[in-house]
């Protein structure tokens, strides 16, 4: 090897040895509560749940576009899972992640309210490329707190992307508050309604329809 091969590819290890450091930094200003990859999802557990689709939305372009994402289902079929696996695969890319559980930032928001540091606050989590709120909809919320998450969620729509984790249902048939504006709106679709799966072309065709596998 000459001199300058060497140099050469004491640059790129270097370079290489850098992204990955910064995409470290990344992962852990996400404040994920543990580690997921999409490598440890059994995608066989439910068949309702396309890999195709999930790797699709691991490309990120979602990301780039500023699109939500809403991950519904029952408990313990891996919303939380693909939330976290995703939001990682955006911050490893370069992407500013923001992972939150859904009671913890209503609580931040309402003690901000109350210290009139919502601005500030709201400013801090606005700042994520990616905002990911798990289990939302698992707690009821007070009608103060959901319509500061509300003003959030609207507040991120219209500039960067919002993932969100819930559960579809509501526990002991009670129905959760729903901030004014969002009264008489129909609840976000699963994706494997084929009329809602792919608003904005950014999924692949279906391999199999016969089979009815869908995304999440």
């Amino acid at each position: 090897m000459t001199y300058r091969g060497f140099l050469a590819e004491l640059l790129l290890a270097e370079c290489d040895d850098g992204a990955r450091r910064r995409s470290e930094r990344r992962i852990k200003a996400a404040s994920f509560p543990r580690e997921k990859s999409l490598r440890q999802f059994d995608f066989d557990a439910d068949l309702n749940i396309d890999p195709a689709v999930i790797h699709t939305l691991a490309s990120c372009e979602l990301v780039k576009k500023g699109l939500p994402l809403c991950l519904i289902g029952d408990s313990g079929t891996g919303k939380s899972h693909l939330l976290i696996a995703l939001g990682t695969e955006a911050a490893t890319v370069g992407y500013r992640v923001k992972y939150v559980l859904a009671t913890k930032l209503v609580n931040e928001l309402v003690k901000a309210a109350d210290e009139k540091q919502l601005t500030k606050t709201t400013a801090r989590y606005g700042r994520a490329d990616l905002l990911a709120i798990d289990e939302l909809g698992y707690m009821e919320l007070d009608k103060h707190g959901a319509e500061l998450l509300f003003q959030v969620l609207t507040e991120r729509v219209e500039k960067n992307s919002v993932a969100i984790a819930s559960n579809e249902g509501s526990e002991g048939g009670q129905e959760r508050y729903r901030p004014p504006a969002l009264r008489g709106h129909r609840r976000p679709s699963h994706l494997r309604r084929e009329h809602h799966r792919d608003r904005h072309g950014l999924l692949p065709p279906r391999s199999d329809p016969g089979q009815g596998r869908a995304g999440c």
